[in-house]
């Protein structure tokens, strides 16, 4: 069977899903079996058999299931307003951002965000009870809320998190200093108060042009001079030496060819 790599919301997270031997195109609406019941998804692309365990696709969704889920997100939106009553009823330290029905409505999911362990135990009695249905409160990070709101970068453009990243992967103080970056909050840390998400994308291209340059601070030989490096400039390949007459001297350094670089480690 192929692989179908299935999104539950517009640049969200993609799933993988055997296709089950169905006729499916990208860009087709599917039911998907999940480990919290049937979820209606848009298949973004179809790709061979990874040979991996996957949850199967029960069938492209038809006329009546495109109305089911459409009737699933319009009460989903009230049900998230009547939890917000109760949560400021209940006095609870905890702020609702997202809430969603299972395709098969055996499942109703609310996300939310609190800076400590909150007890929604009544919360959760109370709204089982309206909804005749179960009830999942899933606590999430201040990452996932930037992603549902949505906002302007300090680049001026959207928020990558909303806009075209579909994993929010963890981000390191490493991708900080392999980018040759200031330990500055203001400069380092997005919307959401977290590390900025191109810090992770953009180190594997950093890591890249890292390679032969120096770091600031050492003492190196150029042209015959010696000095301490400066500054780098890793997009550009250049740093700035301060040589030993108190001269900067800007040096580029140019990518070295695999047959050069074989070549240095044989010597």
């Amino acid at each position: 069977m192929r692989t179908v790599n299935v999104q539950f919301k517009d640049n969200g997270k993609q799933y993988v899903f055997f296709d089950n031997n169905l006729d499916i195109n990208e860009g087709d609406f599917v039911i998907v079996e999940t480990e919290r019941g049937l979820q209606f998804g848009k298949a973004v692309s179809i790709s061979s058999d990874d040979h991996k365990e996957h949850y199967n696709v029960i069938k492209v969704a038809n006329k009546n299931d495109m109305k089911q889920n459409q009737q699933n997100v319009r009460e989903s939106a009230k049900a998230l307003e009547k939890a917000k009553e109760l949560v400021e009823e209940l006095e609870l330290d905890m702020k609702l951002i997202d809430c969603y029905f299972a395709f098969d409505r055996k499942q109703l999911i609310f996300q939310f965000i609190a800076d400590n362990r909150i007890d929604f135990r009544e919360l959760a009695k109370q709204l089982a009870a309206i909804y005749k249905t179960r009830i999942e409160l899933r606590q999430v990070g201040v990452r996932d809320k930037a992603k549902e709101i949505s906002g302007l970068g300090t680049c001026g453009r959207k928020l990558c998190c909303s806009s075209f990243l579909s994993d929010l992967d963890s981000v390191g103080i490493s991708q900080v200093k392999n980018q040759n970056l200031a330990l500055n909050p203001a400069k380092i840390n997005g919307l959401c108060g977290r590390l900025l998400c191109c810090l992770k994308y953009e180190d594997e291209i950093y890591t890249e042009y890292r390679k032969d340059l120096p770091e600031v601070g050492d003492r190196i030989t150029y042209n015959g001079e010696e000095g301490t490096v400066l500054s780098l400039d890793i997009p550009g390949r250049k740093y700035v030496m301060l040589n030993d007459k108190n001269e900067k001297i800007e040096v580029y350094v140019p990518f070295k060819t695999n047959e050069k670089r074989r070549k240095e480690r044989n010597k």
